[in-house]
């Protein structure tokens, strides 16, 4: 991976003066609520974090999801997972939805009032309910003993993400329903063996937002962006403890 990072940016990065709209994904928002530092570095002055290594196995979870719901979307037909859950609604079919998933050159886009930022993020799924209410849903795989939750506190970053989600589509003029779902897939290792296959346990986790938080968030990123002084570190920001445990070395 080493190889494809560019730690001096040149492409991506704001600029005060500009009046052109300067993307900012959902990702990107919970960096700035991570540490504002890394933010600042990455989307003022060009210096990104290391990248990790892709989650491939997520991808094909995700993926072969997509291709299953798009099957019943096709049909206009309730998934058994729906049923199973008591569920009442169908997979959205909208002209959208292969622009709304691609979150790296389209997805749902909103542009924030008095400013330039065009705030961007890709859904996996969008269900419709008979009240005509569209249901933010999104994936997640995993591989864990016991029961999947979304109780731990870095998953709180789900929660935003999906909260993110249903704000981009009420800003675009549709009805959201307040409670979206996480599709969360967990690997089972119980089995005695491999067998060239990995069986998953689905679980669908309901879970109903508050995007009060969003727009505030956004106004003190403006600032941010706006500000020559680079912030403070987060708390607990890794980076920026490697960073200054670095610097502290008598090299």
């Amino acid at each position: 991976m080493s190889k494809y990072y560019n730690p001096q940016r040149t492409r991506n990065i704001y600029h005060p003066s500009s009046t052109e709209p300067f993307r900012l994904s959902r990702s990107k928002i919970d960096l700035f609520l991570e540490c504002p530092r890394c933010f600042y570095l990455d989307r003022r002055m060009g210096v990104g974090r290391p990248p990790g290594y892709p989650f491939s196995l997520n991808s094909a979870v995700d993926a072969l999801l997509k291709k299953e719901f798009d099957i019943h979307r096709a049909k206009g037909t309730a998934h058994p997972l729906m049923k199973q859950y008591g569920i009442d609604a169908i997979p959205l079919a909208h002209d959208c939805m292969d622009e709304w998933r691609d979150s790296l050159r389209r997805g749902v886009t909103y542009r924030f009032p008095e400013t330039n930022l065009l705030i961007t993020g890709g859904v996996d799924d969008v269900w419709a309910n008979p009240q005509g209410e569209l249901i933010i849903v999104d994936y997640k795989a995993t591989s864990k003993a016991g029961e999947v939750s979304l109780d731990a506190e870095w998953q709180d970053g789900y929660k935003r993400q999906m909260e993110v989600y249903q704000w981009l589509f009420r800003n675009n003029g549709f009805k959201v329903s307040t409670t979206g779902y996480f599709v969360y897939c967990n690997g089972d290792s119980s089995k005695e063996a491999f067998n060239g296959k990995l069986e998953f346990n689905i679980k669908v986790i309901p879970y109903v937002g508050d995007d009060s938080w969003i727009e505030e968030t956004i106004k003190n990123i403006q600032k941010c962006l706006n500000s020559d002084k680079i912030p403070s570190s987060g708390d607990d920001c890794d980076y920026c403890k490697y960073i200054e445990g670095v610097n502290n070395l008598s090299i």
